[in-house]
């Protein structure tokens, strides 16, 4: 099993240094698997333990199945969505919060690219479709906000579409909120170290390599690029009604828990078991901009 890929051999500047990478080497280099876990100022120098990581999770997966028998006996509406770069581990994340949640009311939302007939309408036209209804818990692996990071960066987008964009995004969530609907936004982040280590697994992991496409390796090389517009994104599209909740997602365990405690310490639903939920760690998950650079207590 392959992919295409045009070019393997990856030019890197990382820390001021240019460096090359070779996607296809088995091998991942000593300089990448010493800095991975540390990449993008990580408070922790070991991931979570294993065992302690299943239990908690296990408790917050029965706090989740709580949430959503209250979802529906109430009619509330629950929506999220999750962002990050490729590898972040926004699927996994996913995958995790709604494990043992009914597939009935629970579900995910991953939208290929766009028809021609969606490419059309208007640019929110197609995510609008799959809002929650009454009782539903509805968790969006990318969404509209690809415009924003992904298109412009990449040039799927006209400079003139991605500044309506950014105008508009705001506008349109101030709507959701206004409807009730229950809304959370992750932006998942990680080291640029683990990001080259995440695609190398995926190359070399014949049930993941499929994760892997042409156009994540390009990635690579555009690091400052998608932080530039990351960075924007975030300083003009977090607002008190709708806020980005940033996620240290190095270590993908303490992630992962860390975004379900943030949903359900979110919702005041019947039966709610703080102790069953946890604690949030600060070093983190925590809001907006300024938690992403270092200034938020």
């Amino acid at each position: 099993m392959d992919i295409e890929i045009e070019s393997r051999i990856v030019e890197l500047t990382l820390d001021g240094e240019k460096r090359r990478f070779d996607i296809d080497d088995p091998k991942l280099p000593k300089w990448i698997d010493d800095k991975s876990l540390a990449s993008g100022s990580f408070p922790y120098d070991k991931k979570m333990d294993e065992e302690e990581y299943e239990d908690q999770l296990k408790d917050a997966q029965i706090e989740l199945v709580k949430l959503q028998f209250w979802l529906q006996r109430t009619g509330q509406r629950f929506m999220a969505l999750f962002e990050g770069r490729d590898a972040a581990g926004k699927g996994g994340t996913v995958k995790n919060i709604l494990a043992y949640m009914n597939p009935r009311s629970a579900r995910e939302v991953a939208l290929p690219k766009p028809t021609e007939t969606e490419r059309g309408q208007w640019y929110f036209q197609r995510y609008v479709s799959h809002f929650p209804t009454a009782g539903e818990f509805v968790l969006f692996d990318r969404s509209w906000y690809n415009r924003a990071v992904v298109e412009p960066v990449n040039g799927f987008c006209t400079t003139e579409q991605y500044e309506k964009f950014l105008a508009e995004a705001p506008r349109f969530e101030r709507l959701i909120e206004q409807d009730g609907i229950h809304f959370c936004k992750f932006w998942l982040n990680i080291g640029q170290e683990m990001q080259i280590e995440r695609f190398h697994d995926r190359r070399h992991d014949p049930l993941k390599i499929w994760k892997l496409s042409p156009i994540d390796i390009v990635a690579l090389g555009k690091w400052d690029e998608y932080t530039e517009k990351r960075n924007r994104m975030l300083n003009e599209t977090h607002t008190a009604y709708a806020p980005w909740t940033i996620v240290k997602a190095n270590d993908k365990r303490r992630a992962r828990l860390n975004v379900i405690r943030h949903i359900l310490r979110s919702m005041d639903y019947d039966g709610r078991d703080d102790g069953k939920v946890g604690k949030l760690d600060p070093k983190i998950i925590g809001s907006g901009p300024d938690f992403l650079n270092g200034k938020q207590k």
